[in-house]
């Protein structure tokens, strides 16, 4: 899996850095210090998956533009935004293994800066002059604001179901990454049924990313996912292994896990023997195997498509998403 995630990202370096150079170029704040939190989110890694998305999306649907690159950072521009936010509710310390913004420069310059990037976002959306892709964008934000509160709300919950939780996981992820993919077919005046295959594409993958981002929250390390592991536990928020594990576990270590979720305090033994249940009542494996199910969804969708580089790319990153480890 690593030579073929090797192999995609020497078939999208060009692109790659034609995204990272409009990130920082593009930013144009009135204050040197909007700049400086911003590119601090920005320059502290990411891989760049939606902008990407959105020119691989207009590139399949035969639109080759240079200018889609630029019209692409929205997407990052946004996922920044959402990523300052989060890290202020949820009182994190690390973001992609670095210091959080807030633990810098405090919560509110945090949080308006995440408001400028939203704000950027919908000012480049304004250039492609297509009203289409503002109303996108607006209706990516209001969903993820809506997933975001909806989380929220339902913080040590024992008994949200996994509806519940899929309808989080599609305000909260998959609508940016569905959206990057429709704004990619929208702005190549793609046929109604590319632009339908490429939103199913987009949020297939928008839900599979993030179960495996729930996964990586209970198998993965610090150094290599660059925030603390058991951070959704410790916040109380119920994800998907959870969920079947709950569900399947025998009452006296359902009783444990409770007791563990509605701790105000999580300790690494206390965390050690709640992984042990996860794993003992199939949680684990069972968000696996839905992850793999949705990205097969994602990858059928593109059978409209005919055979292209740009194809083979975008079921590369499908296959990419299941094999993450950060």
């Amino acid at each position: 899996m690593m030579d073929l995630k090797d192999k995609t990202l020497a078939m999208v370096k060009d692109d790659l850095a034609d995204i990272e150079a409009a990130l920082l170029q593009n930013l144009n704040p009135y204050f040197e210090l909007v700049s400086q939190v911003a590119s601090h989110m920005i320059s502290s890694g990411g891989k760049r998956l939606r902008p990407l998305l959105m020119v691989l999306s207009a590139k399949i649907c035969g639109n080759h533009k240079k200018s889609d690159n630029f019209f692409s950072i929205i997407f990052e521009y946004l996922h920044a935004a959402t990523l300052l936010h989060d890290d202020i509710v949820d009182e994190a310390c690390l973001r992609r293994g670095k210091p959080a913004a807030r633990s810098i420069w405090g919560n509110p310059i945090a949080v308006l800066v995440g408001d400028f990037l939203l704000a950027r976002s919908l000012s480049i959306a304004a250039k492609t002059g297509r009203p289409r892709v503002i109303r996108v964008i607006a209706e990516i934000t209001e969903n993820m604001s809506q997933g975001e509160i909806h989380q929220l709300m339902r913080k040590k919950s024992l008994d949200l179901s996994e509806e519940e939780y899929l309808e989080i996981v599609r305000r909260k992820t998959a609508v940016l990454i569905q959206g990057a993919c429709a704004v990619g077919a929208i702005i190549s005046d793609a046929t109604a049924q590319q632009e339908k295959a490429l939103s199913k594409y987009g949020f297939n993958l928008g839900v599979a990313f993030q179960m495996v981002d729930d996964l990586l929250d209970y198998s993965s390390d610090t150094s290599v996912l660059g925030k603390e592991i058991g951070a959704d536990l410790k916040e109380g928020k119920l994800t998907l292994p959870v969920i079947y594990a709950l569900k399947t576990a025998k009452s006296k270590d359902r009783d444990l896990m409770k007791k563990t979720l509605l701790s105000k305090e999580c300790s690494v033994p206390d965390f050690e023997n709640f992984l042990i249940l996860l794993q003992k009542y199939g949680g684990l494996t069972y968000t696996k195997k839905m992850a793999a199910e949705y990205v097969k969804n994602a990858k059928d969708a593109l059978s409209v498509f005919k055979s292209s580089e740009v194809k083979d790319i975008l079921l590369y990153l499908a296959d990419c998403t299941l094999a993450r480890r950060a």
